[in-house]
C-alpha cells in the first residue's frame, strides 16, 4: 500500500507571530458592547486567593446538613439549619465578589438577601401583619434590584446581564 500525499502545513513554530496592539483598544472589540458571555479567566479572585475557603465552607455546611438529617438526634434541626446558613452565606459572599466585579450579574440573589435581611428583624421585633411585611419585602427587592442592576452595569461596561 503506498502512501497517500498530503498538502503539508507550515509548522506553528515557523508561522509569523501576529502583531499586538501598542497599548491602545483592541481593533477586534472596537465599537462592539462587552461579551454577555463571562470567561473563566475574567473570574475575580477571593481576598484568600490560593485557599478555597467557599468551597471548605459550602462542605462544612453540606456535612452538617448530612449530620443533621442522618444522626443528628435531637439536635437534627439545629444543625440543618446552621449548615444551610453556612453554605448559603459562602455563596453570597461568591455572588457580591463576582457582581461588583462585574463577572457575572447577580442582581436577583442580592436583592432577595436584601429583602430577608429588612424583613426578618421586622418580624421578630414588631408585629406588622404578614401582608404588610410582604410589602415591605417587595419594596426593598424592587428597589436594591434597580440599584445593583445599574451597579453591574457601571462594572462590566454597559451590559446588563453575564452568563
Amino acid at each position: 500500500m503506498g502512501r497517500r500525499s498530503r498538502k503539508r502545513s507550515v509548522p506553528p513554530s515557523a508561522a509569523p507571530a501576529p502583531e499586538a496592539p501598542a497599548g491602545g483598544p483592541d481593533p477586534v472589540r472596537a465599537g462592539r458592547p462587552a461579551s454577555t458571555r463571562a470567561r473563566l479567566d475574567e473570574a475575580p479572585p477571593a481576598p484568600w486567593a490560593p485557599v478555597p475557603l467557599v468551597e471548605l465552607c459550602v462542605l462544612a455546611g453540606l456535612v452538617l446538613i448530612g449530620f443533621g438529617v442522618f444522626g443528628g438526634g435531637d439536635r437534627s434541626g439545629l444543625l440543618i439549619a446552621c449548615g444551610v446558613a453556612l453554605a448559603s452565606l459562602a455563596g453570597l459572599e461568591l455572588s457580591i465578589r463576582e457582581h461588583f466585579a462585574g463577572y457575572r450579574s447577580h442582581s436577583t440573589v442580592l436583592a432577595g438577601a436584601l429583602a430577608l435581611l429588612g424583613v426578618i428583624p421586622l418580624f421578630f421585633l414588631t408585629s406588622l401583619p404578614q401582608p404588610v411585611l410582604l410589602v415591605v419585602a417587595v419594596a426593598v427587592f424592587a428597589g436594591a434590584f434597580l440599584v445593583l442592576r445599574r451597579a453591574f452595569q457601571a462594572r462590566s461596561g454597559g451590559v446588563g446581564f453575564r452568563a
